[in-house]
């Protein structure tokens, strides 16, 4: 109703205030508010968009940004000067021009969602198109507007190619229009309309002003503001439904976008323009050697420009590669972590029961064996034997410790802690063990380092575990060295202990339960994978590899502090 109102006020306008100059005024500056109005809608609907359909917003605001610089002009001219816009005219390369971003626009169908040729690409895109389209100005219209002027020449050239234009507009907004559905079906309807009346209204003033008819602010003018007035409806109308607009998907089977095909299009014309203009063109051969030379300027610069895109999508797709392999690595660990996990929980049920069940006979056989032991009636090779049975119960009675102590690991309390007092202190206590052997431990530590929640019992005997391990190792290959390393990455904190001993024999295998490469009565196996199940418990990960330079590799990297209400979130649920 209102651009009805509005309409019917431009014409009815001029009866009840005649002049000639009022009459201008209305017919430049009415349209000049128009356009400025919807260059605000669609640079809002630019700002709060993303993706695809915020680039189909910024098309559209760079072409009525360019079509609001041609309206100021002639206002310019005709309302400020008073004096008629100048033949030829600057404006002209503006005003054909604008509606190369409205096509390519039409031809990105964002609703669609594909990324095969991603912001990236459809920018360069863009920039083929505008680069044809300068390249086709300059070939057609130039040679006859400014290098030797021919009014009638140049006049119908350039009417002939923005019928062109329009025609292309019209076919694309159809196209578009015909193949979508949901809102982006009512935005390109709207679209569709305004690109029919637009075509058919400049059609109708280029025909005037070629028959010098044509008066600004007459008759002529009422289709155009019309236009004009369903290019701000069509952006009202996207304002509204933008959320709807932004979050749906193409319904219908995705097309892909027209642009790659129109710039195709567009590189392969510009070698036959160059062929006509030397060899089929009746113009002055002055005027052909221009137009040569235009064509073959522009192959070389869309072929820059495709040398260039090129080179960017090259580096998109390294960029692409890159994520890949990060989230098949991943994958791959996230995969790990969870045949761990239910390996430690089937196994810790199995263990518990087990250890449950040895413990009484255990208890009782130590017993027995320690009163054969204290017993003075006993020969020598009784009591020999009553001591290797209170051995064996002891022993055993430690291993049934460690598994329930593998079987019951549960979340302690956690606290913010610094993990360098931590390494050192276990540093410090295997090192006391140290004397006569040919082994260094060192410690390396970014300052400050953040700290981590966690619970500092824990820790401190997970890190002595590997500290233990790898003081092992050194000692059977005759030394070495353990270096600790301390740095903050990203938002965890990482732990690094590499030695220079064999390295390990299967490093997919270190952490499963019972897996040990020391002999038989020296270890259970259940060590590290005590440690996997700390630091998990930590949400952290610990990972170990062999160095090619010889030695092995253990990683533990450990979320840093949370602040504030966070911190307390994690505390609780810790």
């Amino acid at each position: 109703m209102g651009g009805a109102a509005l309409l019917a006020g431009f014409v009815l306008a001029p009866l009840v205030i005649p002049g000639a100059y009022f009459q201008t005024a209305m017919g430049d500056l009415v349209p000049l508010v128009v356009v400025g109005a919807t260059i605000i809608l669609t640079f809002r609907n630019a700002i709060e968009s993303r993706g695809p359909t915020r680039l189909f917003w910024w098309l559209m605001t760079a072409a009525m940004g360019m079509w609001w610089f041609n309206q100021a002009s002639w206002a310019w001219f005709e309302v400020v000067l008073r004096r008629p816009v100048p033949d030829p005219y600057f404006g002209d390369v503006v005003l054909f021009l604008h509606a190369v971003p409205l096509m390519a626009a039409m031809a990105l169908r964002p609703q669609q969602g594909s990324e095969s040729e991603g912001m990236l690409g459809s920018g360069v895109n863009m920039v083929i198109l505008l680069v044809w389209w300068v390249v086709v100005y300059a070939f057609v219209i130039f040679p006859d507007e400014y290098i030797i002027l021919n009014s009638a020449v140049y006049s119908r050239n350039w009417d002939l190619l923005y019928l062109l234009e329009g025609l292309i507009l019209i076919a694309l907004s159809g196209w578009a229009f015909f193949s979508s559905q949901g809102p982006w079906r009512g935005l390109y309807r709207n679209l569709f309309v305004a690109c029919v009346v637009y075509s058919v209204a400049s059609e109708g003033m280029n025909i005037a002003i070629t028959r010098g008819t044509y008066v600004t602010g007459s008759i002529y003018d009422v289709p155009f503001l019309a236009s004009l007035l369903c290019f701000f409806s069509a952006a009202l109308y996207g304002r509204r439904h933008l959320r709807e607009t932004q979050a749906m998907p193409a319904i219908t089977p995705a097309r892909g976008s027209l642009t790659p095909y129109l710039t195709k299009t567009a590189l392969f014309s510009l070698p036959l323009m160059g062929y006509w203009a030397l060899y089929v063109s009746n113009a002055p051969p002055y005027l052909r050697q221009v137009r040569f030379g235009v064509a073959m300027g522009g192959v070389a610069a869309l072929a820059f420009v495709v040398f260039m895109k090129q080179q960017l999508l090259d580096r998109r797709l390294v960029q692409l590669l890159q994520q890949s392999r990060q989230s098949l690595s991943n994958l791959q660990r996230l995969h790990g972590r969870a045949i761990q996990q239910e390996k430690l929980a089937s196994l810790g049920e199995l263990v518990a029961l087990a250890a449950s069940e040895l413990d009484y006979p255990l208890s009782a056989i130590l017993e027995s064996s320690e009163s054969l032991a204290a017993s003075s009636n006993l020969r020598t090779e009784q009591l020999s034997t009553a001591q290797k049975i209170g051995q064996q119960a002891r022993r055993t009675r430690d291993l049934v410790t460690d598994l329930l102590s593998f079987a019951q690991q549960t979340p302690g309390e956690k606290i913010p802690l610094e993990l360098k007092p931590l390494i050192q202190r276990a540093v410090q206590m295997e090192g006391f063990k140290l004397e006569g052997r040919e082994i260094a431990l060192t410690v390396q530590s970014e300052d400050p380092l953040p700290r981590v929640l966690g619970n500092s019992n824990q820790l401190l005997q997970a890190f002595l575990q590997i500290v233990e391990n790898a003081v092992e190792v050194l000692h059977e290959a005759g030394g070495g060295r353990l270096l600790v390393s301390l740095w903050r990455e990203d938002k965890e904190v990482v732990l690094e202990f590499a030695d220079t001993g064999p390295g390990l024999k299967d490093p997919e295998r270190v952490f499963d339960p019972f897996y040990t490469t020391k002999p038989i009565g020296k270890g259970t196996g259940l060590g590290l994978s005590a440690t996997y199940g700390v630091i998990q418990d930590h949400k952290g990960q610990i990972s170990c590899y062999n160095r090619a330079e010889g030695g092995a590799v253990f990683e533990i990297r450990l979320p840093m502090l949370k602040t504030g209400a966070a911190l307390a979130e994690a505390a609780v649920r810790a």
